[in-house]
């Protein structure tokens, strides 16, 4: 008999660990993180999204341009 069970994990990523972290850090203020600004504290959050974004916009702009020298 074989059991085909699937598991899914459902644990947290390490942007969000990392931010939760800092978050913790900058509320306590705890070391050196108390006296980052708050766009730094939620940069886990928010820099993979723009990285993804960017390399979206410069694929485009090359389809665009391999498209429009044909």
């Amino acid at each position: 008999m074989s059991d085909n069970q699937k598991s899914t994990s459902t644990g947290i990523s390490i942007s969000t660990a990392l931010f939760l972290i800092f978050l913790v850090l900058k509320l306590a203020e705890i070391g050196q993180v108390a006296t980052w600004s708050w766009w730094w504290v939620t940069a886990p959050l928010w820099i993979p999204v723009v990285v993804v974004v960017s390399v979206l916009l410069i694929a485009a702009v090359i389809v665009v341009i391999a498209n429009n020298s044909k």
